[in-house]
């Protein structure tokens, strides 16, 4: 990195300091000018770090708006704000000016105008922050947005009332909490199923937007996907005729036991929609899927008909193609992520990043129409890479760091990214990439958390590969506590990675954070184990149905590889995981042969009998486990998870186990981590149990993530340094 670029950040987030100080002289919440104690990463730094997102490039490529989320520990909430920047990292600017979240915002009007979320409702400004005008005044709130290129019209999403698997409580019962449930899919994520989002297709004028069209009306169905998708499953064609949407149009158990999301074309004049990933007419495995997913009598290679997971639609500049992130097998959440092209003329896909044996996580076209660019993980590191139309793949960027998202800058031959490592959390960036073999140019723009980290000392990473019990090469990162000695001998944590197929890339979490266990004196152990993307689908299919055979081997071939080191004291040895690591973390409770002196699980499964029928998802234990628990006949795969189930080795646990859930955590529910509480006392094995009422899957609340992680280190420092 330059000197002038150094200096250039500094006096850019100098800038950006300076502003935040006046917001938050008049009681926002805004950028955090902590003073640290020490140099050590600690949960109240974490938590006072700016968290960038949604950046949106001008169509000149000059100027970027993006969003940062900044948070109070004592306030126990969020503010959300937006910001401008030159794509030379240049004359940073803050336009947030209220104590109102600011998100979600684009250029409009041929960059004329910024279009923004705020309080529910569409609003704009002119790009220096002034002008602000508000578009819409909606009944229901304004959940995301896309605005058509010629700009007269704007898909808004709304969320509408819903009553297909929870009937509406009569009207003369008003103060009635129950709720009639009458079939499956009743409660998703962390809430009950009694709305879905719809897209409608409202009019532009320049001083507002109507309210709008409902280009679903009438179906029980809902675009975008819960519970993450958002704007980003909506495209319109370049000639603004036609608009690209994603939906799962099952109700019920068929909601519940499939993933099979298509592809729809809504044609603006004529109200017309077209399913691109299935023909009129078909009626094929996915028909009778019912029986098919719980019995797992076939496996569905549909090729070219999508019984996957079809979602993002993104249109090429000249209007004759369509791309999307595809996975081939119903039912089956992990499937490799492929890259479709649709010709729209004549109907052929073709599927462009075949040579890549990973996940495509997300793309943008070139402006050419020609190449597209994605990012995708090989050896745990997230980096971007090009395809042509003909499926010639060539990375382009190389280093310990995932890229999070991509967008081209403007009209302009660079990308605009975000990227991130498990040292350092999202900034921008801007890439230009290499044409042949020459290196792309990549150059960071802001530097959100710097009066931070310049009060930081970071533990260094190491990576190794170990041999695994069949022979086969794992990847294992290490991480190493700051002003590490290599001639002390350090407590050390095995990491159980969640999933059960997300990677151990280079991610940086603000609550399973490895710099901040780094820095209270703790060596973290992250293998890549079977079942992680990034190393080949042989590689990641090898988990399904064998949650404890490979997996687990390869968890304990890191450790004890790492106990060959002379810093690390395999006499101080904890395993902690959340997830399906919560899952490793009760199974290897009865089988690690007196390694670990301590457990941590969060969210976990302990009883897969009944996870089976416990959670929402049911497509998902369907994949998983295999079979259903009840068939008689049922698979020997099937048999074996459930034998192996973490609690039926409950007898030969021994050592102390703090166990985290979250009551709204409806994927997994909280009855898996009190039985698995429960059990442990029942045993008089000494544990602890963290409940969160208000939280699901995740901890997402200030002062919840503050406990959270005091809990976790005391409950570590307690059994591996006293």
């Amino acid at each position: 990195m330059t000197n002038t670029l150094i200096n250039r950040m500094i006096t850019s987030a100098a800038a950006l300091m300076l502003a935040c100080g006046t917001i938050q002289a008049q009681s926002m919440i805004g950028k955090n000018q902590m003073k640290l104690d020490n140099d050590l990463l600690t949960p109240e730094a974490l938590w006072a770090m700016g968290r960038i997102g949604a950046p949106s490039a001008s169509p000149d490529g000059k100027q970027i708006v993006y969003q940062v989320s900044y948070y109070s520990v004592e306030k126990n909430k969020s503010h959300t704000m937006l910001f401008l920047i030159g794509s030379d990292g240049k004359n940073p600017k803050q336009l947030t000016t209220s104590a109102e979240n600011e998100s979600d915002a684009t250029w409009i009007e041929q960059g004329r105008k910024i279009a923004y979320l705020n309080n529910g409702q569409l609003w704009k400004m002119n790009p220096d922050g002034t002008g602000r005008q508000q578009l819409t005044q909606s009944k229901l709130d304004i959940e995301g947005y896309e605005f058509s290129p010629d700009g007269k019209k704007v898909v808004l999403i709304k969320s509408i009332a819903y009553h297909g698997t929870i009937k509406e409580n009569p009207k003369d019962l008003p103060l009635a909490t129950g709720r009639l449930i009458t079939d499956m899919n009743y409660r998703h994520w962390d809430h009950y199923v009694e709305s879905i989002a719809h897209p409608f297709l409202a009019d532009v004028t320049d001083s507002q937007v109507s309210e709008g069209k409902d280009i679903m009306e009438g179906e029980p169905f809902e675009s975008p996907v819960a519970p993450f998708g958002g704007s980003e499953q909506i495209a319109w064609s370049p000639d603004s005729k036609t608009i690209a949407y994603t939906s799962r149009k099952k109700e019920g158990i068929q909601y519940a036991i499939s993933t099979d999301t298509d592809i729809y074309l809504y044609h603006v004049e004529s109200g017309r929609t077209d399913n691109l990933c299935k023909p009129s007419g078909y009626s094929g495995p996915d028909v009778d899927a019912t029986k098919t997913m719980l019995n797992q009598q076939v496996n569905h290679q549909a090729g070219d008909l999508n019984v996957g997971y079809d979602v993002n639609p993104k249109f090429s500049p000249d209007g004759k193609y369509i791309a999307w992130q595809s996975m081939m097998r119903d039912g089956y959440e992990s499937d490799r992520n492929r890259l479709c092209v649709y010709n729209l003329s004549s109907g052929e896909k073709k599927y462009v990043t075949e040579s890549f044996d990973s996940n495509v996580d997300d793309f943008c076209w070139n402006i050419d129409s020609k190449t597209l660019y994605f990012i995708g993980c090989w050896h745990a590191c997230v980096n971007m890479y090009q395809t042509d139309l003909s499926g010639k793949v060539r990375q382009l960027t190389d280093g310990w760091y995932d890229y999070g998202s991509l967008q081209m800058l403007g009209n302009s031959k660079k990308v605009l990214a975000t990227r991130h490592s498990m040292s350092h959390p999202d900034d921008l960036f801007v890439v230009t990439p290499g044409k042949k073999e020459k290196a792309s140019e990549v150059v960071q723009i802001t530097d959100e958390n710097k009066h931070i980290f310049d009060q930081l000392e970071m533990g260094k990473l190491q990576q190794r590969w170990v041999k695994t019990t069949d022979g086969k090469e794992e990847l294992v990162w290490l991480i190493l506590p700051p002003h590490f000695d290599a001639t002390k001998k350090y407590p050390t944590l095995l990491y159980c990675e969640g999933g059960p197929q997300s990677p151990v890339s280079q991610f940086w979490s603000y609550r399973w954070n490895f710099q901040i266990m780094a820095a209270h004196g703790y060596v973290i152990v992250a293998p890549n184990r079977r079942g992680l993307p990034g190393f080949g689908s042989e590689w990641n299919e090898a988990i399904s149905g064998d949650w404890t055979g490979q997996c687990m081997d390869d968890y304990l071939s890191a450790i004890d590889d790492a106990c060959t080191l002379p810093f690390v004291d395999k006499d101080r040895l904890g395993c902690v995981g959340a997830s399906f690591g919560g899952f490793s973390v009760f199974y290897l409770a009865g089988h690690h042969n007196k390694r670990f002196k301590a457990f941590i699980a969060h969210d976990g499964a302990f009883n897969l009998e009944s996870m089976y029928t416990d959670t929402e998802e049911a497509w998902f234990s369907n994949w998983e486990y295999d079979d259903a628990f009840w068939n008689k006949d049922m698979t020997d795969r099937a048999k074996k998870t459930y034998a192996n189930s973490p609690h039926r080795s409950v007898d030969k646990w021994d050592t102390p186990i703090l166990v985290i859930h979250g009551e709204m955590d409806y994927r997994i529910n909280a009855n898996q981590g009190m039985g698995a509480f429960n059990a442990a006392r029942m045993r008089g094995i000494p544990a602890e149990l963290l409940l969160f009422p208000d939280e699901n899957h995740w901890v997402l609340k200030p002062q919840n993530g503050v406990l959270w992680q005091r809990t976790f280190f005391n409950w570590l420092d307690k059994w591996l340094k006293h």
